[in-house]
């Protein structure tokens, strides 16, 4: 199978998209392909579209227009970023692309994506079929025609999220892209990955995300250093967490750059499966202090990595990068989506709202927030519970740096098997189509 960095640079056409207004304004309908599923909410209207296949898909519609067909009312995110500086972002991608537009009018500003949700996208829609088809034609091998049908969506997204880019100078508005799984445990294979992604997307907005692996982190400060940006995903613990921002902070001062204000990062530290491993360890200790400690763990931790963030920029060394234009590496909280069933829909995103942070939410949690999240500033407002939880957690035996171990190994292996998965599925399909043209 191809490596990515050798991969031609294949021809893409962007989506265009019209200019966003400064407060555009909107109700909301989110539908299921085949027919809407209604919510009780005033004044917005809210369902998931399923297509043929299955596949669920946020779709926003507007109950009121303007002439123009732009929503005219605005929402929950829209509060988000203009009251606490939280900036929404959509973890999903998919054909067609243009289904973003209207979500970016209800106030969503960048989108995140990974292995699975492109396995998910591509296996369970006919719209990638064409171009598959004419790369297979063309004689390109799967692993090959696989970056370039990935490629070419994030290119698209990155166009329509461009007006957000360029009216934040550069501060939101990003599109991610995940290296290849296979390279977890690659430094310079990582390296390599992040540089051709970055030159075959050739957008100003783009992420390309790396995962905070032991062996990954020295990459993040080698691709930043490149004047590249860089999410730094499957972040699952406290000290990984201090040697991202590290690696950023290296990245930049190693650049050699005289101007740092086009180098930007994101952290995503990831939420709701920290809950859903602490909590499975809780119940096997089994004692009342246990039990009642679960569901808190991953808001504790994500509360004390904010602290972090803000004691690390700060202080003379950020203050001098500062001063080359240098921004800060925004955390991101990822994984949002509710687990258990028994706990409220929006446990990851309502506690967990600050300045200069993002949350990207996959459907059911955007959709929770926008029908019944509350905007406040929670993020800081009670630290030394936190450190209370997480102490106490401590005391139990909960290791953090075991969970945070298991975790990262679970998500790398989650990807690879979605990314090994889909490769599996391309084949067939490829083979079928050159049987069809003998």
């Amino acid at each position: 199978m191809a490596s990515i960095s050798k991969l031609s640079s294949p021809a893409f056409t962007a989506v265009s998209s019209p200019p966003l207004r400064s407060e555009p304004k909107l109700s909301v309908d989110f539908r299921r392909r085949g027919g809407p599923v209604r919510s009780p909410i005033a004044p917005l209207r809210l369902s998931i579209r399923r297509d043929r296949s299955g596949r669920s898909a946020l779709v926003v519609k507007s109950s009121l227009q303007d002439g123009n067909g732009v929503p005219s009312k605005r929402t929950t995110l829209h509060d988000l970023y203009e009251q606490q500086g939280q900036s929404p972002w959509y973890d999903n991608l998919c054909r067609p692309v243009t289904d973003l537009l209207p979500l970016i009018a209800s106030g969503v500003r960048g989108v995140t994506s990974n292995p699975t949700i492109f396995q998910k996208a591509i296996s369970s829609s006919s719209a990638y079929d064409e171009q598959f088809r004419q790369l297979v034609t063309a004689g390109k091998d799967i692993e090959s025609a696989y970056w370039e049908l990935v490629v070419k969506d994030i290119q698209d997204a990155c166009k329509l999220f461009e007006p957000i880019y360029d009216q934040t100078d550069g501060a939101d508005g990003y599109v991610s892209v995940e290296v290849s799984p296979r390279l977890a445990n690659d430094t310079n294979g990582t390296v390599e990955a992040a540089k051709y992604l970055h030159k075959v997307v050739d957008r100003p907005n783009v992420y390309i995300k790396i995962p905070a692996t032991a062996e990954c982190v020295p990459s993040i400060k080698q691709v930043i250093s490149l004047g590249i940006s860089v999410n730094v995903t499957l972040i699952f613990s406290l000290p990984r967490y201090e040697a991202v921002i590290d690696a950023y902070l290296d990245g930049l001062e190693s650049s050699g750059l005289s101007d740092l204000s086009k180098v930007t990062s994101v952290a995503s530290f990831f939420v709701s499966r920290v809950d859903t491993l602490v909590d499975k360890m809780l119940e096997k200790i089994g004692t009342p202090e246990a039990l009642d400690l679960r569901g808190k763990a991953a808001v504790a931790q994500a509360t004390l990595a904010y602290k972090l963030y803000q004691k690390k920029f700060s202080g003379p060394r950020w203050e001098a990068l500062v001063k080359k234009g240098a921004k800060k590496q925004r955390l991101l909280w990822a994984s949002t989506s509710v687990k258990n069933p028994a706990y409220p829909d929006t446990l990851y995103v309502d506690p967990l709202i600050g300045p200069d942070t993002v949350s990207t939410m996959p459907d059911q949690a955007l959709e929770a927030f926008m029908d019944h999240g509350v905007v406040s500033r929670t993020i800081d407002s009670n630290i030394s519970e936190a450190e209370g939880i997480y102490s106490a957690l401590e005391k139990l035996g909960i290791d953090w740096n075991e969970v945070g171990a298991q975790l990262e190994a679970e998500g790398v292996e989650s990807f690879k098997k979605s990314f090994d998965s889909l490769l599996v599925s391309l084949k067939q399909k490829g083979d079928s189509l050159k049987a069809l043209s003998l």
